[in-house]
C-alpha cells in the first residue's frame, strides 16, 4: 500500500506559495495550490473546472463550486464551498487573464497551450511544484489531506468534514486527518 501524502505545515505552504510566485504562470499555480489547500480539491477536479464553474452570469464569483458526475472521484456530485479569500483569488485571477472573454467552456485553469490538463499532467505540475519548494514528499494529495487536518484540528465535526470533502464513508475521511503530537498535547489538555 502507497503511503499517503504528506500533510504541510503553515511555513511549509507559504514556501510553497513563494516558490509559486517566482514560476512562469505564476497567477494559475497560485490558485491550483489554493484550490488544493483552502477548498480540498483533487488535481483531477481542479483540472476540470471550467469558468462556468466559478463565475455567475454578471461575472460575480460563485460561492460554491458544483461538480457533475465525470468530473469527480467516484462519479459522484458534490459542492465545493468556496471561502471568501478564495473567491477573491479567484476574482484576482480571472481578471488577470488577458484576453479574457467568456466562454463558458473555457477551462479555468489553463495549460501552457491554452487548453485543459489532464488529471494526470496536473498532477505532474504539482509535482514539479514541490519539487522546487524542496518538499520531495508532498504529492498532489498533500493539499486536500492539508484541509482536512486542518479542520479537524480546528475542531470542526469529521461529519461536517467528511461532507467537505465529498466521503461517502467516515472513515476515509478519518484515515486523511494526520494526528500529530500537537494535536495529542492539546486533547489531553481539554481533558
Amino acid at each position: 500500500m502507497m503511503s499517503q501524502a504528506k500533510v504541510l505545515s503553515e511555513q511549509e505552504l507559504k514556501r510553497v506559495l513563494a516558490v509559486v510566485a517566482q514560476m512562469a504562470h505564476a497567477k494559475r499555480n497560485r490558485l491550483l495550490v489554493l484550490l488544493s489547500f483552502q477548498a480540498g480539491m483533487r488535481a483531477g477536479e481542479i483540472s476540470n473546472l471550467k469558468i462556468d464553474h466559478v463565475l455567475n452570469a454578471d461575472g460575480s464569483v460563485r460561492d460554491r463550486i458544483h461538480l457533475q458526475n465525470g468530473q469527480t472521484k467516484g462519479d459522484k456530485q458534490r459542492t465545493v464551498i468556496l471561502s471568501q479569500s478564495l473567491q477573491k483569488e479567484i476574482l484576482k485571477y480571472v481578471n488577470s487573464l488577458t484576453g479574457f472573454r467568456r466562454n463558458s467552456d473555457q477551462p479555468l485553469i489553463m495549460s501552457q497551450k491554452g487548453g485543459s490538463f489532464s488529471a494526470t499532467t496536473m498532477v505532474m505540475l504539482f509535482r514539479r511544484i514541490y519539487d522546487q519548494a524542496g518538499l520531495t514528499d508532498a504529492r498532489s494529495h498533500s493539499g486536500r489531506r492539508s484541509f482536512i487536518t486542518k479542520l479537524a484540528n480546528k475542531g470542526v465535526s469529521v461529519r461536517v468534514v467528511q461532507t467537505l470533502a465529498g466521503h461517502s464513508s467516515m472513515q476515509t475521511t478519518q484515515r486523511y486527518i494526520d494526528v500529530n503530537e500537537g494535536m495529542l498535547v492539546e486533547a489531553v489538555e481539554l481533558a
